[in-house]
């Protein structure tokens, strides 16, 4: 096993990977160093490893290596060896909060349409469907499964980057349209949402009251929860199992 300094600064990663925001939170740690400090950063997301040399290469830092903690945890290690540029980093947020998601779609049959972001493509069906069973989803299911695992994944990351074990995490996500019969014409009315209920289900062996205040954290920067939350009557609650 190699010898590692001694840290200055330990900095939870949680399972964020570099892509994620993680990148400008190491830099934004890596400003609280003096050159020639050293910051620990822990981790369970397998790709650090690899995305950490190149990146301290880049920024004029030192990388100096990963220690193997547990099965899927590490410790990276990462020597200041440049006064940071705060002005940088600065510039690097103002681009992240001007960044704009793409997707697009194209019919490619009745009631079918294919969906298209990055590298990945997925089908959609109607808008909304009473069917039992159809050949693909409904955009309201697609919604509500997205804010479900919007606020599940963000929920295991705020767990890990509080250092609190999850074994099993699940949700479970309703929702009620105002009036769906004005989505098919039959009557004049609003569509839109009326109401959406969303649990997550965790079992865990950390104290409640912390996987309750990390859930509200998980909330407070959700995307998809805070911006239904504005739009209609949009409730979720943990459940500790």
């Amino acid at each position: 096993m190699a010898d590692f300094p001694q840290a200055d600064a330990v900095f939870e990663g949680g399972d964020m990977d570099c892509g994620s925001g993680l990148a400008l939170l190491i830099r934004q740690e890596m400003l609280k160093l003096p050159v020639g400090g050293v910051l620990e950063l822990r981790s369970r997301e397998p790709t650090v490893q690899g995305d950490l040399p190149p990146w301290a290469a880049m920024t004029g830092h030192a990388y100096l290596g990963t220690e193997d903690v547990a099965e899927g945890s590490w410790r990276h290690f990462i020597r200041c060896g440049a006064t940071p540029d705060a002005d940088a980093l600065e510039q690097d947020k103002a681009k992240a909060r001007d960044y704009a998601w793409r997707a697009r779609a194209r019919s490619t049959a009745p009631r079918e349409a294919t969906v298209y972001a990055r590298n990945f493509s997925w089908k959609l069906g109607q808008p909304a469907s009473f069917e039992e069973k159809d050949a693909h989803p409904s955009a309201v299911e697609a919604l509500l499964g997205a804010l479900a695992s919007d606020v599940m994944n963000g929920f295991a990351t705020q767990c890990g980057q509080r250092g609190l074990g999850v074994d099993e995490l699940e949700a479970n996500v309703s929702g009620r349209l105002t009036n769906v019969l004005a989505h098919v014409a039959m009557e004049e009315g609003d569509p839109s949402f009326s109401k959406i209920e969303l649990t997550v289900f965790v079992t865990s062996p950390a104290a409640g009251a912390d996987l309750r205040t990390a859930f509200d954290e998980t909330l407070r920067r959700s995307p998809l929860f805070a911006t239904l939350q504005k739009a209609c009557e949009a409730t979720a609650r943990i459940a500790v199992i």
